[in-house]
């Protein structure tokens, strides 16, 4: 799609039925979506630092709907392909990363000298990244 219009439309539509399948309502009708991924993609991961304003640090990501979000490094998992999803819109939706957005967050990524595996120190706080499986990530 290229109509930044219905980009909206569909994104303002979205949502999940009760089985937890991709659908889109309007107008009283409801559509049942084939996704191949994810609806979501985030574009930017920038990295917020603790103000006077702000009391604690952390990432604010930017969607492809045009909307942004602070990331919740608990949703943080590796797919195939080392691919990196997190959960949006309230832990509703998987995103994935585009490659710009992977490399602006891998930058702040350690690794773990206790697991073996990486983390996302944010706050003081090391939050592990697992597979989507739920597994460590490990070389």
């Amino acid at each position: 799609m290229i109509n930044d219009g219905l980009i909206q439309l569909f994104y303002q539509c979205l949502d999940l039925d009760d089985q937890r399948r991709y659908i889109l309502r309007l107008g009283g009708q409801t559509c049942l979506l084939e996704v191949e991924d994810t609806p979501f993609v985030v574009l930017e991961a920038s990295f917020r630092p603790a103000t006077g304003c702000e009391l604690q640090e952390g990432f604010m990501l930017r969607l492809i709907d045009g909307t942004e979000e602070v990331l919740n490094p608990e949703t943080l998992a590796v797919g195939e392909e080392n691919v990196l999803y997190c959960r949006v819109k309230d832990g509703r939706f998987a995103a994935r990363f585009s490659r710009s957005a992977y490399y602006q967050l891998a930058g702040h990524i350690r690794e773990d000298p206790r697991s073996g595996g990486f983390v996302l120190p944010v706050n003081g706080i090391r939050y592990p990244i697992l597979t989507r499986d739920g597994q460590d990530v490990k070389d």
